[in-house]
């Protein structure tokens, strides 16, 4: 068992989180999943539209499904979680979305292959889904101590936004090569990969205070909830990233539709440009901690989420040839820029909360960040089947490139740093919950 520090994690080694043993199978569990749900986020709408025929609202649905979950159980997972043991929680996730998308294959084999099976699966693995990213959130800092945790989201970052290249790529190549379905097989033997790594790690996870268990779980969602609400950054975070996701995830849900139906292209052409456009991803993510040190992190955050706005313009105007390059120069700049700020934002949000309402409060902000998605999905599919597909899109990016006025009206544009702990008000509001939950960490 590895020796533990004061703070739970394990003492700092030369050369970085490189040679942490942990970190490193965290960081590879992670790595191999992203690039296999990448994979499965172009192949399953192109399973939709090249095998089932789908229309362009059911095609919307598939992504309002994924991310329906947010808005169902949202809050009581974070209480939940809260409770149990991550990893654990985090290796069961893994097992159960591998035999969810290992069953498309299967019924496409036997002939049985529908839409609303694709339905059930996005559903199930957006399920599945919620409980690892919140595990997940909350787990880092057990491995970690504080000073690392930057470094470490970064690397996460990185490499998540470099499966957004990776993966669309393959499923592009793979669908043009021996089917879109044949693509999802990828995805499963990532989830078993991801949960090997997980079931590797060594570090003794603390185990969740027992005082929390005994009071209700509507009480603990309500502590999570009330330390966002009350919270100046978290607040303006939350109702940025909500605003933003509107726009982003809703020209993304009828993206592969307007490249396949009214731009006309091939499968593999679509990944290879959604790959192009999430490139950004991966420079964003390596100099953000960059930028912050040399920018500051609330400058820093200002300044990205203008190049994650006003550059999605360019989506629309995407066409044959020479015209690609506008989606292209477009995607590179929303990815890099979305890329920066969510490793400043997750890396103050682990540093920031007090670690015994960190899932609550995560799981509070991802309420309103992903519960906005499923409904973004389903407007663009509507507008695409009503006015067509690109005004669809126009519209949901046009809605995109304003939503930085709301990062611009918080707090953040009167300081340099975000702060490293919250404010006298919002911490008195917690006093109740820290003393009947435990110390905080």
């Amino acid at each position: 068992m590895t020796a533990l520090t004061r703070s739970g994690a394990p003492p700092v080694r030369r050369g970085g989180l490189l040679r942490h043993r942990d970190f490193r199978l965290l960081w590879a569990a992670q790595t191999v999943s992203s690039v296999g749900s990448n994979v499965t986020a172009v192949a399953l709408p192109l399973v939709a539209v090249a095998v089932l025929d789908a229309s362009t609202v059911q095609v919307a649905v598939l992504t309002a499904a994924a991310w329906l979950p947010w808005l169902l159980v949202g809050l009581p997972a974070g209480a939940w979680v809260d409770r149990l043991p991550r990893r654990p929680v985090m290796i069961i996730c893994d097992l159960v979305s591998a035999l969810l998308f290992l069953s498309v294959p299967v019924a496409t084999l036997f002939g049985a292959l529908t839409v609303a099976q694709l339905l059930l699966v996005a559903l199930g693995a957006g399920l599945a889904r919620v409980f690892f990213e919140t595990a997940d959130q909350v787990y880092l800092p057990v491995l970690l101590r504080p000073a690392q945790v930057p470094e470490g989201n970064a690397k996460l970052q990185a490499t998540q936004t470099a499966s957004y290249v990776v993966g669309p790529g393959l499923a592009g190549l793979i669908a043009q090569a021996v089917g879109a379905v044949a693509a999802l097989l990828l995805d499963a033997v990532s989830f078993l990969v991801s949960a090997a790594c997980l079931a590797r790690i060594r570090t003794a996870e603390p185990r969740p205070a027992r005082a929390g268990r005994s009071r209700s779980l509507r009480r603990e969602i309500a502590d999570g909830v009330r330390f966002v609400a009350r919270d100046p950054y978290l607040r303006v975070l939350t109702v940025f990233g909500a605003a933003s996701n509107i726009g982003l995830i809703g020209y993304q849900a009828v993206l592969v539709v307007f490249l396949v139906r009214d731009v006309r292209l091939a499968p593999g052409v679509v990944g290879l440009l959604v790959a192009a456009m999430s490139a950004g991803g991966v420079v964003g993510a390596l100099l953000a901690s960059l930028a912050g040190r040399r920018l500051g992190t609330a400058r820093a955050m200002l300044g990205c989420a203008v190049l994650s706005g006003p550059p999605a313009l360019l989506i629309p105007l995407a066409g044959p040839g020479a015209a690609l390059l506008w989606p292209a120069l477009g995607g590179l700049l929303i990815s890099l820029g979305v890329a920066v700020n969510n490793v400043l934002k997750g890396s103050f949000r682990q540093t920031y909360t007090p670690h015994h309402l960190l899932g609550r409060v995560t799981v509070s902000m991802q309420l309103l960040n992903y519960g906005t998605i499923p409904l973004a999905a389903l407007l663009a599919g509507a507008l695409g089947t009503v006015f067509g597909v690109r005004t669809a899109v126009l519209a949901m990016t046009a809605w995109l490139a304003v939503t930085p006025l709301i990062l611009f009206a918080g707090p953040l544009r009167r300081h340099r740093d975000l702060p490293s702990a919250p404010p006298a008000s919002t911490r008195d509001t917690t006093t109740p919950a820290v003393a009947a939950s435990g110390p905080a960490r």
